[in-house]
């Protein structure tokens, strides 16, 4: 079973074929305005981080750490979305804002047509500083959720510029493998494109394991990367299974070198 993100946006006219490359992000959409903006601009998915207020009233809200309030909470923010057409994933930074974030999902959006993702770093992963989401926890919280829900599961990571950064080790994808392997969701494992070129065998060789199994490229803000080291991963694996959650200049030139190579 394959994702049916691409299907949507396509039987859209959103995109004009199953080419995850063509899909538009928008990033950090955890306020009223930059909701409002993304709502009403050309991207596909829209990205946004959760949080438990860090007072009362104790409920889900739309904010990044070290953030603790936010002028919208998701209950406002899923209701915002219902009535658009966008695709949502919902970035979660704690294991307390989960099943009340995941009883809302299954109240406002109770069947949705859009793609939902729901993320989470789950796993310790290169350079990693922060503490990863415990994986069976997140996971026992998510279950229920339509099948059709994609699991964004990922590593905790970090770059340096000036430095040899590792990638993704045999025993980092060895053991993501493992805990999604009886899953019923599609899987879609967000990878840090500054990696990529140290990590190529060990990410080919996990997406090899399951047809629901996919990657989305994304990049820090510091970090330093280039076309060449993305086009490997464009030219040799199918191209419905690599997002590229990057600036739409660079998605937009990879798509071009890549056609032309």
């Amino acid at each position: 079973m394959c994702e049916q993100t691409l299907d949507y946006l396509v039987s859209r006219g959103e995109i004009e074929k199953r080419d995850a490359a063509q899909v538009r992000w928008s990033h950090a959409v955890n306020s009223r305005s930059s909701l409002k903006e993304a709502l009403t601009g050309p991207t596909h998915m829209l990205e946004a981080d959760i949080i438990m207020r860090g007072h009362d009233p104790k409920e889900p809200i739309m904010a990044h750490p070290p953030e603790t309030d936010s002028d919208i909470t998701l209950k406002e923010w899923l209701e915002g979305v219902k009535v658009h057409d966008k695709g949502i994933k919902l970035d979660f930074k704690s294991l307390e804002a989960v099943p009340p974030s995941v009883a809302l999902l299954q109240e406002v959006l109770a069947e949705p047509s859009c793609p939902v993702w729901i993320n989470a770093d789950v796993l310790p992963g290169p350079g990693g500083q922060a503490t990863p989401l415990e994986p069976q926890a997140f996971l026992a919280a998510v279950g229920n959720l339509p099948c059709d829900t994609v699991l964004s599961l990922g590593w905790t990571t970090g770059w340096t510029a000036g430095t040899d950064n590792p990638g993704y080790s045999w025993s980092m994808v060895h053991e993501m493998e493992e805990i999604c392997r009886s899953l019923k969701h599609p899987v879609t494992f967000p990878v840090r494109a500054a990696l990529l070129n140290q990590s190529h065998s060990q990410l080919t060789w996990l997406l090899q394991q399951s047809d629901r199994y996919t990657l989305t490229v994304w990049t820090g803000q510091q970090d330093e990367l280039t076309l060449q080291e993305l086009l490997p991963y464009r030219k040799e694996l199918d191209i419905s299974r690599i997002y590229y959650d990057l600036p739409d200049f660079i998605r937009t030139e990879l798509t071009k070198i890549s056609s032309l190579v």
